[in-house]
């Protein structure tokens, strides 16, 4: 049985180890509210109890898979007609995806990109096929043949997580290279062989390091290069920003923080030359220092954009500095986007055949709410109380919390007028295979037979637009990686939103 059954002190005792490791590990959420210049109240993420039974080679497949799906995303990168193309109609229905592409025109309306060089930290989350299937309870179970991977989204800006994840990676080899697992079960199926570690810390530090390098010395007047981290403000997430920003800083890489909204403008500014000019507020009478690469962590929801987020989206990217990503880049993150590459014969356009073949297996159908022939079959299916169960809603927006499952949909699609509909994709539902965990979160300590998982798998890549739809691959990595873990009858997954919990996959 897995995992075992604890008595109510032996779930305490657990928990407690958990608790003690990730106070001392900083893996915690700040309550921003109660911040004063004295202290702060903390709660930590959302953790399993167990790490969680997981095919050994569909975690293999899922990262094996990321390369492609980079180069793939850096191709597109290049392609703006095909972007347009694949967007022009959300403009009148979605002001998100409108704001974007305003911002794209003006910077080339005022002089173009002068940067060629885009970085990208992107993010493929997946989740394992196999409806009815039970993981660890059936002993004639093959992961190879009983279990598909199939991709749930594409993230290509302020893809977050990854140093929770790590941190979480790493208290569960703890406890169990400690002995905590083995004292608790009569078995030894907890151990560091197939608990695979995790280093998204130092990979994505070093992936943003290598933008820095490859950016160079000043071309201004100072005498300093630094990465900017443009992060959001009342932050209560720094523990998985800050970890990368320290590990820069270790590595003799200056790396500084700006709130995004007025502390962008009031704080940066441009040469004659477009080199991004940073003034550390700080340091008053002191030389600005030149940005080589700016990692957003922010400009990924539709509020930021009032008139103040789009004049500093405009200025950042009218810069010289690296951006991780580009504009059009972030707007590869689209549903969108993603539903018009499953149609058949378009990923054909961009990739080899036997890469196409290995992306196509991770596809599952996905829809237009548009009113061509395609779009109307899916407004019937949306439309439908006992169809719809199979799908979910999802609009353009990253973070979770803003999909619409199943039978919910029909109520919901009354609300929004029906030409908004297109604003929309409809997905068909993934069924995943269960197992049993134990999950600790605010909520307290919860059992449950039936949890689970996502696996998101980080790539960084650095590509050069030599022009409209020509480009090159400067670099192309699988960096990291993340489990999370929900009941099976929660639909949304976003851990630090209430939604789950970091995990790790116990590969079997």
């Amino acid at each position: 049985m897995y995992p075992p059954s604890l008595s109510e002190s032996q779930g305490l005792w657990l928990a407690s180890q958990i608790q003690d490791w990730e106070l001392n590990h900083g893996t915690m959420l700040k309550r921003i509210h109660t911040q004063t210049a004295h202290n702060v109240l903390c709660y930590p993420v959302a953790a399993t109890m167990f790490p969680t039974l997981f095919p050994r080679v569909q975690f293999d497949r899922a990262r094996e898979l990321q390369s492609i799906y980079n180069e793939l995303y850096c191709v597109l990168a290049t392609e703006e007609q095909w972007i347009y193309d694949n967007i022009k109609d959300l403009f009148p229905v979605d002001p998100f995806a409108a704001a974007l592409w305003e911002i794209h025109e003006k910077v080339k309306a005022n002089g173009g990109y002068v940067q060629d060089i885009s970085a990208g930290i992107f993010r493929s989350d997946y989740m394992l096929q196999g409806e009815g299937v039970e993981m660890g309870g059936d002993e004639s179970f093959d992961p190879r043949s009983d279990l598909e991977l199939k991709q749930v989204e594409f993230n290509t800006i302020a893809c977050a997580g990854g140093c929770h994840a790590n941190k979480v990676v790493d208290m569960h080899r703890h406890l169990a290279r400690t002995g905590a697992y083995n004292s608790l079960t009569d078995d030894n199926l907890i151990n560091l062989p197939v608990l695979p570690p995790n280093n998204n810390i130092h990979s994505l530090a070093t992936s943003l390091a290598q933008a820095h390098e490859v950016y160079g010395p000043p071309k201004s007047n100072t005498t300093e290069t630094a990465i900017l981290f443009v992060v959001q403000p009342n932050n209560f997430n720094v523990a998985d920003e800050r970890p990368i920003e320290y590990a820069l800083w270790d590595s003799n890489i200056p790396a500084y923080r700006v709130e995004w909204g007025n502390d962008v403008l009031k704080h940066t500014s441009l040469s004659a030359t477009k080199e991004l000019l940073f003034h550390p507020p700080w340091q008053t009478s002191a030389k600005p220092v030149e940005i080589s690469v700016i990692y957003y962590r922010a400009g990924h929801e539709p509020h930021e954009y009032d008139q103040t987020g789009q004049d500093l989206r405009f200025r950042l990217e009218q810069s010289r500095a690296i951006k991780c990503p580009s504009i059009l880049a972030h707007i590869l993150t689209f549903k969108k986007i993603q539903q018009s590459l499953a149609v058949p014969g378009v990923v054909e356009q961009f990739l080899p055949a036997d890469k196409v073949a290995a992306v196509r297996k991770t596809f599952v159908p996905m829809y237009p709410l548009d009113t061509s022939e395609t779009g109307l079959h899916a407004r019937s299916l949306a439309t439908d109380p006992d169809r719809s169960e199979n799908y979910i809603l999802k609009p353009s927006l990253e973070g979770g919390g803003h999909n619409v499952f199943g039978a919910d949909i029909p109520a919901f699609l009354a609300t929004v007028p029906p030409e908004a509909w297109s604003a929309y994709v409809l997905m068909q539902r993934i069924a995943s295979p269960l197992v049993g965990n134990m999950l600790k979160s605010s909520q307290g300590i919860e059992e449950a037979a039936a949890v689970v998982s996502e696996l998101g798998v980080f790539g960084a890549c650095l590509w050069r637009c030599t022009r409209a739809g020509e480009g090159e691959v400067l670099r192309n990595e699988t960096v990291g990686w993340s489990l999370k873990t929900k009941f099976a009858d929660v639909d949304e997954m976003s851990v630090v939103k209430g939604f789950g919990c970091f995990d790790t996959p116990l590969l079997c």
